[in-house]
């Protein structure tokens, strides 16, 4: 399993939300760039991304910064958040970003999501946001009545290969995943998982190790300090 640490922009700001609500955000760390920098030092194999402004007005915003990553570290990057069309798509892998993340649009517009894998194939991952199970979209603001495992299967069936999926009540509070979604998330698709929001501590990342998924997004454990990037990283493979 690879651990993903997360820089999450907003403003141009890295911050970090609680439960995805934006009067939430506090800015956990002074420089996108060099926090990269730390990240790829620390041991990390890939870093997770996400444009906060882009996710809740439906267009990128912070793409600089992401490109000005891409050029400081020697480490892939995967970007979410308002990408909701090809075009978009285009531009960022243009730009040295290895993997797009589609998140609302995988809702909206299956379609789109189709074009992407076919053009790009596991180049692209669909991040899949749910509180009580039913997707959100939309920067988590906007309800739908679709059940997260209706749409996984649904993204497997267009060939996605890699699936983000947060339990959004538990993003940002430290209080461990939710390993009971993760656990029929991962019985229902053969889909690689990156389970995503509520990480703690090490004893977490364990047992997601033990649920042979693919990845896990950290950000505030990292933060906080609840987590060592290094030792997680190391506990993980």
């Amino acid at each position: 399993m690879i651990i993903l640490p997360a820089i999450d922009i907003l403003d141009q700001k890295c911050v970090r939300l609680t439960k995805g609500d934006y009067n939430t955000a506090k800015k956990v760390a002074q420089d996108p760039i060099e926090t990269a920098k730390e990240f790829e030092s620390a041991g990390a194999e890939f870093i997770h991304m996400v444009d906060l402004n882009g996710a809740r007005d439906g267009r990128i915003v912070n793409n600089e910064i992401y490109e000005k990553v891409v050029k400081s570290v020697n480490i892939p990057i995967e970007v979410g958040g308002g990408i909701r069309n090809i075009e978009i798509v285009d531009y960022y892998i243009s730009k040295g970003i290895n993997r797009v993340i589609i998140g609302s649009a995988a809702l909206t517009d299956p379609e789109f999501v189709k074009a992407a894998v076919d053009k790009y194939g596991d180049r692209i991952a669909v991040g899949i946001d749910a509180e009580n199970g039913m997707v959100k979209t939309s920067g988590w603001l906007e309800n739908s009545n679709v059940n997260y495992i209706d749409l996984a299967l649904k993204m497997q069936d267009v060939g996605v290969k890699y699936l983000i999926f947060t339990d959004i009540s538990k993003d940002g509070t430290l209080s461990g995943p939710n390993f009971a979604q993760l656990k029929e998330l991962s019985g229902s698709v053969s889909i690689n998982i990156i389970a995503s929001g509520g990480i703690h501590d090490i004893n977490d990342i364990i047992m997601l190790k033990s649920m042979n998924l693919y990845g896990a997004i950290c950000g505030k454990s990292i933060y906080s300090g609840s987590i060592d990037l290094r030792e997680a990283i190391r506990i993980s493979k």
